[in-house]
């Protein structure tokens, strides 16, 4: 199926899920890393059971530690 990952059309398995599309991005959810389905943040502990369907979007965004100088 096809769906858009960060504003970018992908090729995903069918029945894949929220987490199957970090991961194909290369990131590992967890601490530090938020995902929205359709504009709605999944809860970390749902990733793996929120399926994907044709064409939806998907955002990963993953938090950067920084500081002042």
């Amino acid at each position: 199926m096809t769906v858009e990952v960060n504003g970018k059309r992908m090729e995903l398995r069918d029945g894949a899920s929220v987490r199957d599309a970090a991961l194909a991005i290369g990131v590992e959810p967890g601490r530090g890393v938020a995902i929205a389905l359709e504009g709605e943040v999944i809860p970390r502990g749902r990733l793996a059971e929120t399926m994907l369907s044709e064409g939806q979007r998907v955002e990963v965004v993953t938090a950067i530690g920084g500081g002042c100088r």
